[in-house]
């Protein structure tokens, strides 16, 4: 891959930029203070070999930091950058929005400073891992110790440990808040810390987890391996999208996913249990309610076994208005192809939320957010990096649920929020649910919300303030729901 700084590990500079700012939060002024940064792992030899790049936010008007929470927070993928948590609803400048479909990619582009913004509590770390953002993987051929599951999360706990010595911050009250691939990073970084790495024990203890866009299950990787039909899963979110857009229904989206979630699991369940054995009578009570529940046509279900593919949803949903949904937002659609053949075969990762918004937090970021940091580099920032080929997916101290139950159960006192978006057809809810009823979790500490939104709950200027004043009661101390 072509790259716009030379990496040489005998040359390579670490970078560091910062600022000094004011933010309106509340009515009441505060100070505060960025470095921007580079934080290089060394080999054997003391040579550089890669870096994580954070973003730290310190508010400046506080005497006694110890009693300070500090947030790091970081996107999925694996491969993402934090571009959206970060321009999307954590950094002091974010993006507005206005309706979730949106009718271009292209600008007027509008960045404010956040309302919503956690420094009046907090202070925060945004994280590049390794080869996203402007994290870098500076030596390729080292590239075993940081492309994977425990791999990465142990990089985070190298970076987080050195983080919290260098800053002085080692008795403030911590706090990770993960989206997507990053729930994954997250209940593996702690279980690891609560436990024991490869190579080393850590003695940091997590007060909480936000897990945004859950993708922590008692299956492995991404919830392969989860003895589930996967049409049940994900019913209540198929329920919702369909909510979203055909209101079935007067009842609220929480009523109505609540209902179809009860069906799912009564009757929707046993039914694909009973296959060929169901009597027809019942078979059409099925489809019927399917339906009605779903918003899948009746030869859509007999085509395919009374099952729904998540992907062939996606296309189906809206199928006789021309239109399909998003994975990663069910509010948000886009023109099928014509020919149907071609949108059945060229068109199904096509799509809609990436194809409005990557654009907008990319320039958000990269055009206001980081230069009014300081930040000024002759680095490519990668906003998504394709590491998935590469990605060692070995889970040989559980999976991800059962290193979130060793943190939970070891760090007595720990907590976990799930929040998760209605219509989030990437990671469902159906999930969580499952997750919360199977992975042993401490039900005291454990608390789950949610959003009239997608993967990224923070789209929406009413879901960005619900979600951030819900944070902000967690890292406090108070339920947030």
């Amino acid at each position: 891959m072509y790259r716009t700084e030379n990496f040489n590990s005998e040359k390579f500079v670490p970078a560091r930029f910062e600022s000094d700012h004011e933010i309106q939060l509340n009515g009441v002024t505060i100070p505060y203070h960025t470095v921007s940064e580079d934080n290089v792992f060394y080999n054997d030899e003391g040579k550089p070999i890669a870096s994580i790049f954070s973003y730290s936010y310190f508010r400046k008007d506080v005497e006694d930091t110890k009693a300070r929470p500090v947030i790091f927070a970081y996107n999925g993928g694996p491969g993402s950058s934090s571009m959206y948590v970060h321009a999307g609803f954590l950094g002091a400048r974010r993006i507005t929005y206005g309706e979730p479909d949106r009718p271009s990619s292209f600008g007027p582009y509008t960045v404010i400073d956040n309302p919503d913004c956690l420094l009046d509590v907090a202070d925060i770390v945004l994280v590049d891992p390794v080869g996203t953002g402007y994290g870098v993987l500076i030596d390729p051929k080292e590239k075993e110790h940081f492309l994977g599951i425990e791999q990465d999360a142990e990089a985070l706990l190298n970076f987080i440990e050195a983080w919290l010595r260098r800053y002085d911050r080692m008795l403030s009250p911590k706090y990770l808040v993960g989206e997507s691939y990053g729930c994954t990073r997250s209940a593996v970084a702690a279980g690891i810390a609560a436990s024991y790495g490869n190579e080393r024990a850590y003695g940091i203890a997590f007060d909480g987890i936000v897990m945004i866009g859950n993708t922590v299950t008692v299956g492995h990787y991404f919830g392969e391996g989860i003895p589930v039909e996967r049409s049940v899963l994900g019913f209540p979110t198929y329920a919702a999208v369909n909510w979203f857009h055909h209101h079935p229904t007067q009842q609220t989206v929480e009523e109505f996913v609540a209902e179809a979630k009860e069906f799912a699991d009564d009757v929707y369940f046993p039914a694909l249990y009973k296959g060929e054995a169901l009597p027809e009578d019942k078979r059409e009570e099925i489809i019927e309610k399917v339906s009605y529940y779903a918003g899948v046509s009746r030869e859509y279900l007999i085509r395919n076994g009374l099952k729904i593919n998540d992907a062939t949803y996606r296309q189906e949903v809206l199928k006789s208005e021309g239109r399909a949904v998003s994975r990663y937002d069910g509010r948000v659609t886009r023109p099928m192809l014509e020919p149907e053949v071609d949108e059945a075969e060229k068109a199904l990762w096509d799509d809609a939320t990436a194809d409005r918004y990557n654009p907008y937090f990319y320039a958000a970021l990269t055009g206001d957010l980081l230069p009014s940091l300081g930040v000024k580099l002759n680095r490519n920032y990668i906003s998504t990096a394709t590491f998935n080929k590469e990605w060692d997916k070995k889970e040989e101290k559980g999976t991800t649920a059962e290193e979130l139950r060793t943190a939970m159960t070891r760090r007595h006192g720990m907590r976990v929020f799930f929040a998760n978006g209605w219509f989030d057809l990437c990671t469902e809810t159906g999930f969580v649910y499952h997750t919360l009823t199977h992975a042993g979790l401490p039900k005291d500490r454990v608390y789950f919300k949610g959003y009239p939104s997608g993967h990224m709950i923070y789209i929406g200027e009413s879901n960005v303030k619900e979600l951030t004043s819900d944070i902000r009661k967690f890292v406090t101390g108070e339920a947030p729901v």
